[in-house]
């Protein structure tokens, strides 16, 4: 760990002082159910002919758009 930063939570200044912290306390020790959950987009590689990935291109720039933000459009519609 770098010697001028410490642990977020357990104000540690080494990896052996973070194990020792965690050792002693639980996540649920600073859990706060009144706090939002953490939500998570996924994203996934499909694998494409060459052909289509270049047609997948020209829509999105006759768009003004990402290749990802097309498709995800495209599946929308």
């Amino acid at each position: 760990m770098n010697a001028n930063r410490l642990s977020n939570l357990s104000q540690a200044d080494t990896d052996e002082n973070i194990g020792q912290f965690w050792d002693a306390h639980d996540f649920t020790d600073f859990d706060n159910p009144a706090a939002p959950d953490v939500e998570f987009e996924t994203a996934f590689a499909v694998p494409i002919e060459a052909e289509l990935f270049a047609a997948l291109e020209r829509y999105a720039h006759q768009r003004g758009a990402q290749v990802g933000q097309s498709v995800a459009t495209a599946k929308a519609c």
